[in-house]
């Protein structure tokens, strides 16, 4: 596996390193020993798969806090997507700036995403299938959520918004999150 960094600390884009003969290629997706020794939790608690029929379909921003922060490694098998992270944790550096990647059936990319790290994906064509390895247990009173549309990150997404759950557009503005200390 190549490893690359973003400009957010912690959080990599990982590109498969493909070993190819006359069958194919073959390529290792994920290795607790390459992951630790890259400062990456290799913790792997559930697997979990969406599908979205339709372009434009946007899942997120979620993140759960301590106890049950979670790392996550998206990797779309179908279709594409357009994946964003915003960094959470109030002692960083990056705190509260975002970072976007597409990732893609024919890229085979995968995007590491660290502890306190929101996390939603926009799908890019229909039929677009994600598969996220999780490092915690789902644990409903330790979500948190923010506003795909949140004036205060300015995400770019690519396409016009379809398909949206409505717990996913009514999370809080960061603006009203500060205000009220729940960040």
């Amino acid at each position: 596996m190549i490893f690359t960094e973003t400009e957010l600390k912690g959080a990599y884009i990982i590109d498969l390193e493909e070993k190819h003969d006359h069958r194919g290629f073959f390529a290792r997706t994920f290795c607790a020993q390459e992951f630790e020794a890259h400062g990456l939790k290799p913790t792997v608690a559930q697997c979990n798969l969406s599908f979205n029929h339709k372009k434009g379909t946007l899942r997120g921003m979620h993140y759960q806090i301590s106890p049950a922060a979670e790392t996550k490694l998206i990797r779309c098998t179908q279709g594409a997507i357009y994946d964003v992270i915003i960094d959470m944790r109030p002692e960083s550096p990056t705190y509260l700036q975002h970072v976007g990647v597409e990732l893609t059936a024919e890229n085979r990319r995968a995007f590491y995403v660290p502890e306190m790290f929101a996390h939603g994906y926009q799908a890019l064509t229909d039929g677009a299938e994600v598969v996220y390895q999780v490092g915690e247990f789902y644990t409903p009173g330790y979500e948190r959520g923010l506003r795909y549309n949140d004036p205060f990150f300015n995400i770019e997404w690519p396409v016009e918004v379809t398909e949206i759950s409505e717990k996913d557009q009514n999370w809080p503005l960061m603006t009203m999150m500060t205000v009220g200390g729940n960040v």
